[in-house]
């Protein structure tokens, strides 16, 4: 079963992730798990160029869910792009969106995904609203309404 990805939604960050040799399994393409943490490396990168830090006795990210379509096997040596989208803003969640495609096929979607996002408070182990600054920079990026 494929997880469809809304057409509606805002690109909210991009990066190049390297493939490593380490991130193959034994039949040679790249582990399943490995493109969970290619999408977490795009979020975490996203948040700090917000400069939204994670501090375990404060607030911050949790998954809730997590998905991937594995669409065609990336094999290394290489380099993706990775693009990153955000839809569904809520008070308290997101859904966060990627596209994995090599930078010398950019054209083809080797894997997509998500994850809804809730913000939290650590301790507490309840949810808060998004900060401020996570919509704020939405509403830079589209004209997605909050």
């Amino acid at each position: 079963m494929r997880l469809e990805i809304p057409d509606h939604k805002t690109l909210i960050h991009s990066c190049e992730i390297d493939i490593r040799w380490g991130d193959m399994d034994a039949l040679g393409h790249v582990n399943n798990t490995v493109y969970f943490r290619f999408m977490e490396m795009a979020r975490i990168q996203w948040l700090e160029g917000l400069q939204i830090g994670i501090d375990a006795q404060g607030c911050g990210p949790v998954i809730a869910n997590a998905f991937c379509n594995f669409i065609k096997q990336l094999e290394y040596p290489g380099k993706i792009e990775l693009r990153s989208y955000c839809s569904s803003v809520g008070r308290t969640s997101m859904d966060v969106y990627h596209e994995i495609r090599r930078t010398d096929d950019p054209h083809t979607l080797y894997a997509n995904g998500g994850v809804t996002v809730v913000w939290v408070n650590y301790q507490e182990q309840k949810s808060v609203p998004i900060p401020d600054s996570i919509k704020s920079s939405l509403l830079v990026a589209s004209s997605l309404k909050l």
